[in-house]
């Protein structure tokens, strides 16, 4: 059924959404960073109900970007599995405490407004330094599966990025490949794109049925939502390389320190 409280804020996340699509259709980073904010500040959606609805939000729209990646070869699905090995207990970790601790609903606003400020401004210095991270590298290999996988620190870098985005939405996109830029520095970086693409769709599937179990996910907003960001996804990534891409990340980066200010201000 239709949540009737949708009705007269409807056009303002269709637009939002377009604009958020449109961003991550360009730069490939952004739906949980700026889409989370978007709907806490500007919607007035409760935090938890954002983030449940987000990541649900995130796995349809990184499944559909997650099949042209495979087909191109660009994603290594040892590097997937031990990511997956370690986010997806990550996630289910963070789930378990939040139902275990079961905290009221102020406190559990004020903690996922304070993690996602954290977030969103780590995933901000991320998007700054991954030009300079990836201008140091040595020369890359084509192949993405001649690549030997670093499985402990690809393990830890998949239990940190399943708590931080069960709890936040953030960090899969931004966080994860300047991470995995410097564990695996040969890796050609639409290679490290596709892998951490891939890996963020069991990632965000499992947090977003969790946190549906929960009661936090919004399936009319969620609705809403894919109706405004699936064209801006589309006419976004047609423009990709239009624009420099300095300029991309700086914008990018100006916009999730923006929207950690706004949140902050409602701690």
């Amino acid at each position: 059924m239709f949540d009737t409280s949708l009705i007269d804020v409807w056009p303002l996340i269709v637009s939002g959404g377009f604009v958020v699509g449109f961003l991550v259709g360009m730069t490939g980073v952004g739906a949980g960073s700026l889409m989370t904010p978007f709907l806490i500040t500007q919607v007035g959606i409760a935090p938890t109900l954002a983030v449940g609805t987000d990541l649900l939000f995130a796995s349809l729209t990184k499944a559909s970007a997650a099949l042209p990646h495979h087909n191109f070869g660009n994603v290594n699905w040892r590097m997937v599995g031990w990511l997956a090995a370690g986010s997806v207990p990550g996630s289910i970790a963070m789930l378990g405490l939040l139902h275990y601790f079961d905290p009221d609903t102020a406190s559990m606003a004020r903690l996922i407004k304070m993690a996602l400020v954290a977030a969103l401004v780590l995933s901000s210095v991320a998007i700054i330094v991954y030009p300079y991270v990836t201008a140091a590298r040595p020369s890359v290999t084509p192949d993405p599966d001649s690549v030997p996988v670093r499985k402990l620190p690809t393990l830890i870098l998949g239990i940190v990025l399943g708590s931080i985005v069960t709890l936040t939405s953030v960090g899969a996109g931004a966080i994860g490949v300047v991470v995995l830029t410097l564990l695996y520095p040969t890796l050609m970086t639409r290679r490290l794109i596709g892998t951490d693409i891939v890996h963020a769709v069991p990632l965000t599937l499992v947090s977003g049925l969790g946190h549906l179990s929960m009661g936090n996910t919004n399936l009319s907003l969620l609705a809403i939502l894919l109706a405004g960001s699936l064209p801006g996804i589309a006419l976004g990534s047609r423009l990709t390389g239009k624009l420099p891409d300095r300029f991309l990340r700086i914008a990018l980066a100006v916009i999730l320190c923006f929207a950690a200010w706004q949140l902050s201000r409602k701690i």
